[in-house]
């Protein structure tokens, strides 16, 4: 068996995977947090470092045998601590979710307060959520956006953290359009004696490409994921100062996990020197000229952009205006061809199940070479696909509209299902126009 290849070990999870691929060709990715990561990167997730337990860090390991986990752990380290300029990086820690509890775990006592941006208004749920470990472990309070701007109001912000004296604020977001000012909250956490953490998870690749401004210099702790913006793996980091070294690798381990996920660790070592390129920062800067072209088409097509645009690779729709919910739109773009999510927008009257807004996003599209005139056309199909379906009830169910394009009846039957089949066709020649991966062999 481990000579066979994964066709002939596992045909059906081969099959799912052949599918998969498909898919991803064949559609366009507009998830903000979704990306393609490089055939390096990928290569090195499926190496034999995924064969060792390396439970512990370099040098002091609770396993023998781990000499060459030591030197490729100190390798991603190093390559962290040169892109994102900072004094310490722990580079196990498994997610996003994981990094946030590991400096939660490692600079405060269960109870104390944080201070960050609520999920509603574009925070994540390990800012406090209350179904969340972070709002059953701590006791959170939120900022808010400004209800006219929806921009972070910095004045409300101290005047919240005046009030609560939390220990930790959280200066970051997971559905926020406009640059973050770290410097601002860095004050304000001065102000009344707190901790600053920023999680930067979403702009992560902006941030080492020099697009967005840096939080390393005024926080105590930078937590991020590796995929998103920086196309590595799914996986995460921690930054912080020296002072706090210590006390963070504790957190990661023995405090929330054990064994670190060398494979992946090996990947984050590759997307790291990936990201030192003048070409990576390039992509950046095309990631946020694709987003601000995408917003101005759907401007151009009668939509509404929460704070009127986008400073970075994202965009939050307003849909409350088009007699539609983000779960429907995002279903029926999904139909078309294009993929992406629903969110809440500020002060939404809809539940998180429905929510009144959706969140595209360039990141992958970009990756693919994707550039400025494609993102015009890609936000006028979006906008024809949510205007017709704000018109009618029915939708046409996925597999439905793979069949009348197999049966080149795409333009037979209801108005809706002639459209969605129609866009669908041209949103899979436009991706075969800028391919993904040629096969799963390669």
């Amino acid at each position: 068996m481990l000579n066979h290849t994964f066709a002939q070990a596992d045909p059906q999870v081969y099959q799912i995977m052949e599918q998969e691929l498909e898919r991803q060709r064949s559609t366009l990715m507009l998830i903000p947090s979704e990306n393609y990561a490089s055939r390096a990167v990928m290569s090195a997730m499926g190496s034999i470092f995924t064969n060792k337990y390396a439970e512990g860090y370099p040098g002091a390991r609770y396993y023998n045998g781990c000499e060459n986990y030591d030197q490729l752990e100190n390798l991603a380290i190093e390559r962290a601590k040169e892109l994102f300029h900072c004094e310490h990086v722990n580079v196990q820690v498994h997610t996003g979710s994981q990094a946030n509890m590991a400096a939660y775990y490692a600079m405060l006592k269960l109870g104390d307060k944080i201070l960050a941006m609520s999920v509603d208004q574009g925070g994540h749920l390990t800012h406090g959520k209350k179904q969340n470990f972070s709002g059953q472990f701590y006791e959170p309070h939120f900022y808010s956006v400004d209800p006219e701007t929806h921009l972070i109001d910095y004045d409300q912000v101290l005047e919240k953290a005046k009030e609560v004296r939390p220990q930790l604020i959280v200066a970051g977001a997971s559905a926020y359009p406009r640059i973050i000012d770290f410097q601002i909250f860095r004050e304000i956490a001065d102000e009344v004696g707190a901790y600053l953490m920023a999680d930067i998870a979403h702009i992560v690749g902006l941030v080492a490409a020099g697009s967005h401004p840096d939080p390393v210099p005024y926080c105590d702790l930078v937590t991020s994921t590796t995929h998103k913006t920086l196309r590595g793996p799914r996986g995460a980091i921690i930054m912080c100062k020296q002072e706090w070294a210590e006390r963070v690798d504790q957190g990661v381990f023995p405090g929330v996990q054990a064994g670190p996920l060398m494979q992946i660790v090996a990947a984050k070592a590759v997307c790291f020197k990936e990201a030192q390129s003048f070409g990576f920062r390039e992509y950046q800067r095309q990631i946020i000229r694709n987003c601000q072209a995408l917003g101005q088409s759907l401007i151009e097509e009668g939509f509404e952009p929460v704070t009127g645009g986008t400073d970075n690779h994202l965009l939050l729709i307003d849909l409350s205006n088009k007699n539609i919910t983000g779960q429907e739109a995002a279903d029926l773009l999904e139909a078309a061809g294009m993929v992406c999510n629903k969110n809440l927008i500020p002060y939404d009257k809809r539940s998180p199940t429905e929510t009144s807004g959706i969140r595209p996003g360039t990141p992958a599209l970009t990756t693919r070479g994707m550039r400025e005139e494609q993102m015009y056309q890609i936000g006028k199909w979006m906008a024809e696909v949510i205007h017709h379906g704000r018109d009618t009830q029915a939708t046409m169910p996925f597999d439905a509209v793979d069949r009348a394009s197999a049966d080149g009846n795409s333009h037979k039957g209801r108005g809706e299902e002639s459209l969605i089949s129609r866009i669908r066709g041209e949103v899979a020649d436009l991706c075969a126009q800028f391919p993904i991966y040629l096969d799963l062999d390669d």
